[in-house]
């Protein structure tokens, strides 16, 4: 599965991290509360922590470079500031800068080795790598730090469904499910999971919720399409895909289902 760069959060202040998988408030990068920022800044303008929090700001408003230009102050008025690195990190992963992400997560982590939203964050870096064990190694350390954030939980979930481990994935999926209960993502995982262990109906239960708290994502609606045509319903196998399809015209599940069940 496949997280929208409109998840991206960022850690605004040290107390406590927020995750891919968090629901970003949009206005939190408004040009209002930027101009509020920059003011905040103004008055503080060798405070590396204003220059993270506008930075996180940017980040959400999706403007990278600005964030990028803003936690490199911070790191160059604080050289131990580990939430900023962490935070550059995933700036430059969104860049394309896999290396230089690598690099902030580790210095992080070198500052602070029980910062485990830089460990999630290497982890899902380290997963679209392909270095799958590194990335397994990250979830699992995060997980014994007793984080709180759900991506620890869905990302271990991922590799173990993408190894058959089903019920160690729907475990993981369940427990993410249980610190962001709002979320679809582990819900399309768990049913996923659910389905390759023939589990049709909670299967189902999950695709529908993960309409249910978001009917924007393909491949939910592509999901339910799928119990649909295994239940011999074309008709609404169809109309899903198609619906699918409307929402995202290059998700090939969906125009593959389409091409089975239309007509």
């Amino acid at each position: 599965m496949v997280f929208a760069l409109a998840m991206l959060g960022l850690t605004g202040c040290q107390s406590g991290p927020t995750g891919e998988l968090a629901t970003v408030e949009v206005a939190q990068g408004s040009s209002e509360n930027i101009s509020s920022l920059t003011a905040v800044i103004s008055r503080n303008p060798n405070d590396p922590e204003a220059y993270n929090v506008r930075g996180s700001a940017y980040g959400r408003g999706g403007k990278y470079r600005d964030a990028l230009k803003d936690f490199n102050k911070a790191i160059e008025l604080n050289p131990n500031f580990y939430q900023a690195y962490a935070n550059r990190a995933l700036i430059e992963r969104f860049l394309g800068d896999q290396e230089a992400a690598l690099s902030d997560y580790n210095r992080a982590i070198q500052i602070n080795p029980n910062y485990d939203a830089a460990y999630i964050g290497r982890g899902n870096l380290y997963r679209k790598m392909g270095r799958t064990q590194q990335a397994f190694n990250d979830f699992q350390k995060a997980i014994q730090l007793d984080t709180t954030d759900p991506r620890a939980y869905h990302n271990r979930g991922l590799i173990y469904q993408a190894q058959g481990q089903h019920a160690f994935a729907i475990e993981d999926f369940s427990t993410a499910i249980s610190l962001a209960p709002d979320s679809a993502e582990p819900y399309n995982g768990r049913g996923l999971s659910y389905l390759a262990m023939n589990d049709e109906d909670n299967a189902f239960a999950d695709f529908n919720m993960a309409i249910k708290l978001n009917g924007r994502v393909a491949e939910s609606w592509a999901n339910q399409a799928l119990i649909y045509e295994r239940r011999g319903d074309k008709a609404r196998a169809a109309k899903s895909y198609a619906h699918a399809l409307q929402l995202d015209p290059n998700y090939t599940p969906a125009k593959e289902g389409l091409a089975r069940t239309r007509g």
